[in-house]
C-alpha cells in the first residue's frame, strides 16, 4: 500500500509566492510523467520527511492534489546550498505495471582487506541505474568490499543482488578500487623537492667580486 502524502496545486507561479510557500513550511514541487499533465503544486516540508522516512527514497507515493491520487516517485530534489534543506522536488507520475528507468543508491559494505593494509578505497561510482516496474525498486543497492586487497577492483559485475530489475551499466565499470599506500621514499623525495636541494643558492659559493 502506497503511503499517502497530500498536495495542494501552486495556481501563483512568481518568484514571491514560492519565497511565501516556503516560509509557511511548505516545499514547491512539480508533478510530470505516465498519464499527467506537468503541474506545479507544493507539500507540507514536514509531511515530506515523514513520507520519505516511511516509504523510502526510492518507494511509491500516492501523492494527494487537491482529492485526485497520482502514483508517484521522488525522482530529483534540490536542497539549499548552506542550510542542505530540500527547496524544491520533482515528482515522477508512474503505472506501477510499466518499467521505468531510475537511479539507485550503491553502498559499500565490510572493511576492505587492502585498506587494512593502509591502502586508500576510492568509489568512482555512487549510483547504479536500473531498469524495473515501479514497486521492485530497491531503497539501495549493496556491495561488500572485504576481501578487496590492494591493486584490485570491484565492478558492476561483482554486484549480487535478488530482485527483478535490470543495472543499465556496463560489467566492467569500475565501482570501487584500492589504491596502494604512498611509499616513504616517494613522501621522501616530495618533501624534498618542496624544501629545494642542499645545494641551493643559499649554500653555494660564489666567485668574489671584483676579482
Amino acid at each position: 500500500m502506497s503511503t499517502v502524502l497530500q498536495a495542494k496545486e501552486r495556481k501563483e507561479l512568481r518568484r514571491s509566492e514560492l519565497r511565501k510557500i516556503r516560509d509557511n513550511g511548505n516545499i514547491p514541487a512539480v508533478v510530470y510523467g505516465a498519464k499527467v499533465e506537468s503541474k506545479p503544486v507544493f507539500v507540507s516540508s514536514a509531511d515530506l520527511t515523514k513520507t520519505i522516512r516511511m516509504a523510502g527514497r526510492n518507494g511509491i507515493i500516492s501523492l494527494d492534489i487537491d482529492g485526485n491520487k497520482v502514483d508517484v516517485i521522488l525522482s530529483d530534489y534540490q536542497e539549499d546550498c548552506i542550510k542542505r534543506d530540500i527547496i524544491h522536488v520533482d515528482f515522477l507520475a508512474v503505472d506501477k505495471s510499466s518499467k521505468i528507468t531510475v537511479g539507485v543508491r550503491l553502498v559499500l559494505t565490510g572493511e576492505a582487506a587492502g585498506v587494512k593494509d593502509g591502502g586508500v578505497l576510492q568509489q568512482p561510482l555512487h549510483e547504479i541505474s536500473i531498469t524495473t516496474t515501479p514497486d521492485q525498486i530497491p531503497p539501495e543497492i549493496e556491495l561488500d568490499v572485504s576481501n578487496l586487497q590492494v591493486g584490485e577492483t570491484a565492478t558492476i559485475a561483482d554486484i549480487l543482488y535478488q530482485g527483478d530489475f535490470t543495472i543499465n551499466h556496463e560489467e566492467d565499470e569500475v565501482i570501487a578500487s584500492i589504491l596502494p599506500p604512498k611509499q616513504e621514499e616517494e613522501i621522501n623525495a616530495g618533501e624534498q623537492q618542496e624544501g629545494g636541494h642542499p645545494d641551493n643558492e643559499e649554500g653555494r659559493e660564489t666567485e668574489p667580486v671584483g676579482k
